[in-house]
């Protein structure tokens, strides 16, 4: 049973493929000649009045029969030639001119910049097969030489041929850098294939007026995927061990960690619980503390209030005393002019009746005058009788006499010197003494 060789089938379906590219796809003539009219896009005319085929460039054709005007945009390179001519009449970017179907034709070309990209089935120096991916820009830079050299007859995409013919060149260069490296330096360096398709591209270009602007390399794979994994399996051993080392490392920094961080852990709760049962001691200080100042502010506060009611006792005390001593001396005062009425009252009465008892006694006076004057007259009679019945007549008289007499305040005892009481003479004599000790008290007090 053969096997079919996978690269050459591609090969030759890529060579088929890039000679149906390269025929230029040309306007069919026309069936008939016609009157030339303006065709609806710019493109490639010719002298021959045929109908133009639509162009990547938006041209645009104003006037009608032989005085029309072509009016290119400024972005886009045109050649403007005429029958009987050697050179052509216009050729720059961006030009306008007046246009006779019948005699002229033009091109009409992008001048913007144009991209490659470029897809080289590569053999390496190891036999092995590698596809490099790649891209060039390129734009022109002498339409003057370039409108000569190069073919813009495609009236779809005039840059179309010349595209691939610089991406076949690019994928030859490609090759044949590619086939003097190993893999891994496809793989590593690209630098080597982009000079060399940078130096051949350019030394194509600019002998047909073009420039090329950039060469990248996007992308360089290995066609068999068992090289590929063959390849990338060094590395992955490589960095599988130094990944398992890096987990053995980390769990290792790992279980460090755990153990450190449950050693802090456990020292933070042991820290806690000793700043917990600090705090708490505080806090229990700080409380004993309050209850020891509010029970010594209290007890302050009851010897104050003690104090303040002590004093204010006292205070009621010496007023109540004082007030008591006021009371007292007032009603000592009271008593005082009580006792000084009642004296002078007393005294008053005293003098009253000291008064009556004057004024009687001096109207028993006279009356005791009178009475002693009808005595001395009746002595004088009785003189002349007998000492038995003047005594006898003295004795009769003496309860009339005293009771007649006023009461005396005072007692005095007057002794007649010489006098014997027990005779008329001598009672006689001591009456007289009495009455005028009577007259002389009464003398004394006022009126």
């Amino acid at each position: 049973m053969s096997t079919s060789n996978a690269y050459l089938d591609q090969v030759v379906k890529q060579q088929e493929r890039l000679e149906a590219d390269l025929r230029s796809k040309r306007a069919p003539a026309p069936a008939k000649a016609s009157a030339p009219g303006p065709p609806p896009r710019g493109g490639r005319q010719g002298g021959d009045g045929g109908q133009p085929t639509s162009s990547a460039v938006e041209v645009r054709i104003t006037g009608f029969g032989r005085w029309k005007t072509v009016l290119v945009p400024p972005n886009a390179f045109v050649v403007h030639t005429r029958r009987g001519r050697g050179e052509p009449l216009h050729v720059g970017l961006g030009v306008s001119f007046r246009y006779n179907p019948a005699t002229d034709s033009y091109l009409v070309v992008p001048g913007a910049m144009q991209t490659i990209l470029i897809n080289a089935y590569c053999i390496c120096s190891e036999l092995q097969g590698v596809l490099v991916q790649a891209y060039v820009q390129w734009i022109i830079e002498d339409f003057a030489t370039a409108y000569r050299k190069l073919d813009f007859g495609d009236a779809e995409d005039p840059m179309r041929v010349v595209n691939l013919q610089l991406k076949e060149q690019a994928e030859a260069a490609v090759k044949d850098k590619v086939a003097t490296l190993s893999v891994s330096a496809v793989l590593s360096d690209k630098q080597p294939i982009i000079e060399e398709l940078t130096a051949r591209l350019r030394a194509v270009a600019e002998g047909v007026g073009l420039r090329i602007v950039t060469v990248q390399i996007k992308e360089a794979v290995v066609s068999s995927a068992r090289l590929w994994e063959n390849l990338q399996k060094p590395y992955r051993a490589e960095q599988g061990r130094i990944a398992r080392l890096a987990e053995l490392a980390a769990d290792e920094a790992i279980g460090e960690r755990e153990l450190a961080a449950g050693r802090l852990r456990e020292t933070q709760v042991i820290e806690n619980e000793r700043d917990l049962a600090d705090l708490r001691a505080r806090g229990a200080a700080l409380q004993f503390d309050r209850e020891a100042a509010e029970r010594l502010r209290r007890a302050r506060r009851e010897q104050e209030d003690a104090r303040a009611l002590a004093d204010l006792q006292d205070a009621t005390n010496r007023h109540a005393l004082a007030l008591e001593r006021e009371r007292a001396a007032e009603e000592a005062e009271i008593g005082r002019l009580r006792i000084e009425r009642e004296t002078e009252l007393d005294r008053l009465k005293v003098e009253g009746e000291l008064a009556v008892a004057a004024a009687r006694a001096q109207a028993g006076h006279e009356q005791a005058l009178l009475e002693l004057e009808r005595v001395r007259q009746r002595a004088a009679i009785d003189n002349a009788q007998s000492p038995e019945s003047i005594q006898a007549r003295l004795v009769d008289s003496l309860p009339e006499i005293v009771g007649r007499m006023p009461k005396p305040a005072e007692l005095r005892s007057v002794t007649i010197g010489g006098t014997d009481p027990t005779t008329v003479s001598g009672l006689i004599a001591e009456l007289a003494g009495v009455v005028s000790a009577l007259q002389t008290t009464m003398a004394r007090k006022p009126s």
